[in-house]
């Protein structure tokens, strides 16, 4: 989910370390028939963006704008060459991977009924896809050591894995997938 240059140190909406999760997804990658990536890919005049931003919900910089370097994903992760695409929050503001009806619709054509999910940030992004995930009938596991969060306030995060656990959902590590 979202591994984009602005959620990464030096970004425009930087997860701390969120750069730090690249070499774990780049590590289980090859483990997976079928990947799909998220990303951001917002209007120049989003919804979600606010001048002076609040960093909180519905309040944030301007960031992952459509064809912009911010909106690239981290030049380290290595994306398998029959990687699906989806673009998210093109007009409105949304979190879940599956409000873009194409991620669903993959998934279906390929008769998924797990999904792995991993990327940035943990709080929102992956949280959001996980529990849609979960509510359109599919076993959701989250790679906990291959997410980060905003963790703000101080806490969100954990609080947001008890949520997508108390739903339904499994966390494991990378390791637990070899």
């Amino acid at each position: 989910m979202d591994l984009q240059n602005d959620f990464c140190p030096g970004g425009a909406l930087p997860v701390e370390e969120g750069h730090h999760i690249v070499p774990v997804i780049n590590q289980i990658l090859p483990l997976f028939g079928h990947v799909l990536m998220t990303r951001d890919w917002h209007p120049l005049d989003h919804c979600s963006f606010a001048d002076p931003p609040g960093f909180v919900d519905g309040s944030w910089p301007q960031h992952c704008v459509q064809n912009t370097p911010g909106a690239e994903f981290h030049g380290d992760l290595q994306i398998p060459v029959d990687t699906v695409i989806i673009n998210t929050a093109t007009e409105q503001e949304g979190y879940s991977g599956f409000s873009n009806p194409e991620l669903i619709a993959h998934l279906r054509q390929w008769g998924a009924q797990r999904i792995f999910i991993c990327g940035l940030a943990t709080d929102y992004c992956v949280k959001h896809t996980a529990l849609d995930g979960l509510r359109e009938g599919f076993h959701v596991f989250l790679v906990e050591d291959a997410c980060r969060g905003i963790d703000f306030p101080p806490g969100l995060t954990a609080q947001a894995i008890e949520e997508m656990r108390q739903a339904g959902g499994r966390v494991c590590r990378s390791g637990d997938l070899h």
